[in-house]
């Protein structure tokens, strides 16, 4: 009896260090604050486990997010837009807070950008 509640134990232990993967899956918002301008982005998320696939809109296009993951209260993803006819991969990384998601973006070789999502209502 004793060894069953410490095996029980044990596994709530071990249940409490593995963190819990945020809730992304829905539509956020975003202003981000640009070199050419203010773009205003909507960001579709679908999870699936810890992948993060989904859409990425903006008034540059309506793309596929790809290498998309969700680890505990991170998030992370790629987006490649066709920009004037060129090729640009915009990696994104994001910390989960609430109703908020704090990314960092690197767009191409070209700038970083911080931006903050916002959980459309």
């Amino acid at each position: 009896m004793r060894g069953g509640r410490l095996l029980r134990g044990a596994a709530l232990a071990v249940l409490l260090l593995v963190p819990a993967l945020a809730d992304v899956t829905g539509k956020w918002t975003a202003a981000i604050d640009t070199q050419i301008g203010v773009q205003n982005y909507t960001y579709d998320f679908k999870v699936d486990g810890d992948n993060l696939t989904g859409r990425a809109k903006s008034q540059f296009g309506d793309t596929a997010i790809t290498e998309g993951a969700v680890k505990g209260d991170e998030v992370s993803f790629v987006e490649n837009l066709d920009f004037q006819g060129q090729p640009l991969r915009i990696t994104y990384k994001g910390k989960v807070s609430g109703e908020e998601i704090r990314f960092t973006r690197q767009v191409g070789d070209v700038a970083t950008e911080e931006f903050v999502a916002k959980r459309a209502k």
